[in-house]
């Protein structure tokens, strides 16, 4: 089946949701970079990501799933098959000390949403960019805190299009791993389990804080794709590379960050590829200085240009 005859099957399979043909996935990434997706679905409700899911499956599509792009890097021969982006599955509300966001929301809107309610244990997300989805699916933190110190249990979605519930003990939540990772899973939804402890004032107090440190130690002027690497044990993955003396060091338009250098930016119309050789590099410096093994917190995905 070519491109337009599967664009055509999954028109008439969804109702709701927007489908294209090699739409440029560098237009979803917070590094502005990734070749295009074969085709590629914004769904528009729950209902269409199972049908899409279960097409996928039964039909052996290889289906990648997208939130903001944040903390990933597509490569630059983009990927083949589906790629289903939930952003538009962004709904968060709040019952009591319970805030339910779906996937697509993004988890600094979902703490502040706990804010104006008065509730407290999202403070730690008021500064990380990514989606809900996103958050539970690597188990994102900050400053402190993680997405499994809050969780209540996800709705999502398997591999065969059904939908299924996970309590946080089944959800086996680690450092920036979890059971959504290793099973392909699809979250819908999060919900997560607050505290009325504290006065609003005292609450955005904290955010207030976060942002600021936030705002003054990462370098938000330039796409990125956040933190690159995992914290090595008893040690700081920017430390090692600001000693490394790598601060500044480019590869085509992409360079580490001389205002942190646990971040890399795109400063010059970088590609995905600068991105990797970068990622490469910096792991070769630091193992040969320090004798530590960097592991990479950004996804690296898709195929590279051929």
């Amino acid at each position: 089946m070519n491109k337009e005859q599967l664009v055509e099957t999954l028109n008439n399979i969804v109702t709701s949701s927007m489908v294209k043909i090699d739409e440029p996935l560098n237009k979803y990434t917070y590094t502005k970079t990734g070749g295009p997706a074969d085709i590629y679905i914004s769904v528009g409700n729950i209902e269409d990501t199972a049908k899409v899911i279960k097409y996928a499956k039964e039909n052996n599509v290889p289906v990648t799933y997208l939130g903001n792009g944040s903390n990933i890097i597509i490569r630059d021969g983009g990927i083949r098959g589906i790629v289903v982006n939930l952003l538009k599955l962004n709904d968060i509300t709040v019952t009591d000390d319970r805030l339910v966001a779906q996937s697509g929301a993004a988890i600094i809107d979902a703490s502040e949403m706990a804010l104006q309610h008065q509730l407290s244990g999202l403070e730690f997300a008021c500064g990380i960019p990514g989606s809900v989805g996103g958050a539970v699916y690597m188990n994102a933190g900050a400053y402190g805190g993680e997405v499994k110190d809050c969780l209540s249990h996800v709705t999502a979605i398997n591999e065969f299009g059904d939908i299924i519930t996970l309590s946080l003990e089944e959800l086996q939540l680690g450092y920036r791993t979890s059971r959504v990772q290793t099973e392909h899973l699809v979250v819908i939804s999060a919900e997560f389990s607050l505290k009325k402890d504290k006065p609003y004032d005292d609450i955005k107090a904290i955010m207030d804080d976060l942002t600021e440190r936030r705002e003054s130690k990462q370098p938000l002027e330039y796409p990125s794709c956040g933190s690159v690497f995992q914290r090595p044990p008893g040690n700081f993955a920017g430390k090692l590379i600001q000693d490394s003396g790598l601060q500044g060091h480019r590869i085509g338009g992409v360079e580490v960050s001389k205002k942190h250098a646990g971040f890399m930016v795109n400063v010059d119309n970088g590609s995905a590829s600068d991105y990797e050789a970068l990622i490469d590099f910096v792991q070769a410096k630091v193992k040969e200085l320090h004798g530590v093994t960097l592991h990479r917190e950004v996804r690296i995905i898709g195929e590279k240009l051929k």
